[in-house]
């Protein structure tokens, strides 16, 4: 890994290694619309699903959960985060059907990590808003999705149609942990899409408390 990457890695470990034995409980109350977004993603027998930035798992195990027939596989810069997965996938009983592997979402190998060239699906679950490099990871994701792949993406929205204390209290709050909410998702995701030829369907989600969108390759 590079010494950006490493940097990134540590600090998401130090971020972590205390919160990630509570984490899915608290950020149940304010990770808005992550439900939502995997039952729309719908996969068929055999896809293959990836998570970038997969954290505690708790995604991923809901979505077998629903789709047992799909692929499952899960990427995350944290060791600590995967310590996590892992031992929550095997506490589900899960864990022979999950694979998980550690990468930066900018650059990582689909086929060094799990003897993949592809997925059918990619999802970002409150991702993007901790990825220095945001518009790179999303350029990595589309180049691992083949025609009619699909990238589903859940993230803090701009808070837009809520009141502007609560936006300012919630931005400084984030800051705490390193989260900073994309103010031009929307353009640059409509910008990938024309590049790709993909269709592009975004939707603001509790008054813009969260985004939601998909990008569908041709």
């Amino acid at each position: 890994m590079s010494d950006v990457v490493l940097d990134q890695s540590a600090l998401m470990d130090r971020v972590y290694r205390q919160q990630r034995h509570f984490y899915d409980v608290t950020r149940a109350w304010y990770l808005l619309g992550r439900d939502r977004m995997l039952q729309s993603l719908r996969p068929k027998i055999g896809d293959r699903i990836l998570e970038m930035g997969c954290g505690t798992g708790r995604n991923l195990i809901a979505a077998i959960r629903t789709y047992p027939l799909a692929q499952y596989y899960g990427v995350d810069i944290s060791s600590e985060m995967l310590t996590t997965a892992r031992r929550a996938s095997n506490r589900a009983g899960l864990g022979h059907q999950l694979s998980f592997a550690q990468g930066d979402a900018t650059r990582f190998d689909p086929q060094l990590a799990f003897g993949q060239t592809g997925f059918e699906c990619i999802f970002m679950s409150y991702t993007l808003s901790m990825i220095p490099d945001w518009q790179g990871a999303l350029s990595h994701a589309l180049s691992h999705l083949p025609a009619r792949g699909e990238l589903h993406i859940v993230d803090f929205g701009q808070q837009e149609r809520l009141p502007a204390l609560f936006r300012m209290l919630l931005f400084k709050w984030l800051d705490l942990f390193h989260v900073s909410p994309r103010a031009d998702l929307h353009a640059v995701l409509e910008a990938l899409a024309m590049k790709h030829s993909a269709t592009l369907t975004f939707t603001p989600l509790y008054r813009g408390y969260a985004w939601s969108a998909v990008l569908r390759m041709q």
